[in-house]
């Protein structure tokens, strides 16, 4: 479950990161509104790799519109060439 937290209140980076676990990011405030994303190294990563990935899942989508698909036969065929 995400953390909110003031920026304000904050004595120290540790207590910011004493909140910040895997699936657990902090939000830290300013003035009242959301200013800042503080999360886990492993979870920038999925991030990260989820964004790249999803242009290649939306051509893959778009060849299939276009081209319809194959048989797994077929589709070994095309890989042995």
């Amino acid at each position: 479950m995400p953390q909110i937290l003031s920026v304000s209140g904050l004595k120290n980076y540790g207590e910011v990161l004493d909140h910040c676990e895997d699936d657990s990011p902090v939000f830290l405030t300013k003035d009242g509104r959301c200013r800042y994303v503080v999360q886990s190294i492993a979870d920038y990563e999925k991030q990260v790799a989820t964004i790249r990935l999803l242009p290649e899942l939306a051509k893959g989508v778009e060849s299939l519109r276009k081209e319809g698909s194959l048989t797994i036969d077929e589709a070994f065929a095309r890989l042995e060439g």
